[in-house]
């Protein structure tokens, strides 16, 4: 498994996209990302796409009842119902792409226990992971089986080249290279 982490804005959500469009011409990928929704320039939350483009808001800032996470209301049913079929191991898929392991994620427990499953398995997973935190977000980071990098303005532009390379050498073998 390989994380990608940094401070909110750096591109972790960039590099993980261009990582999925590169290897995706060349292996099997599922997975998700998240897109921030903007009104006006100013962001009032994010959507869940998927890469068999299914979506669903995950989080708004006039969403009332249920979680929140800063000023945003959190739809655990948008998490449960597109992100995790996206995240549940296939054997047609060779590699996962998670956009994020964050606390919005993480307030479904169906979301957890399938991460936990995904990465149980033998399936390649690249995913970003939130700076900060506890719980499951510290628990992934802790796995002995995780390489973290964390981006940087100053590495945000080779990381992807440098991730595909990773794949590759984790592919070897598992996918006739």
């Amino acid at each position: 498994m390989l994380l990608l982490t940094g401070r909110p804005g750096i591109g972790k959500t960039t590099a993980l996209r261009a990582v999925a469009a590169a290897i995706g011409r060349r292996r099997r990928v599922g997975g998700f990302y998240t897109e921030e929704l903007r009104a006006r320039g100013v962001r009032t939350g994010f959507r869940i796409v998927t890469l068999d483009g299914d979506a669903a808001v995950m989080a708004d800032v006039n969403r009332h009842g249920g979680p929140r996470v800063g000023r945003y209301g959190v739809d655990v049913t948008a998490i449960d119902a597109v992100a995790v079929p996206a995240i549940t191991p296939r054997r047609a898929v060779d590699v996962y792409v998670v956009d994020e392991i964050g606390k919005m994620e993480c307030l479904s427990p169906t979301f957890v226990a399938t991460m936990r499953t995904l990465l149980d398995s033998r399936a390649t997973v690249v995913a970003t992971v939130a700076e900060r935190g506890g719980g499951f977000i510290a628990e992934v980071k802790r796995r002995a089986d995780a390489e973290t990098w964390r981006l940087t303005r100053a590495n945000r532009d080779e990381v992807v080249a440098r991730a595909l390379a990773w794949l590759d050498a984790a592919g070897r073998g598992r996918w006739g290279n």
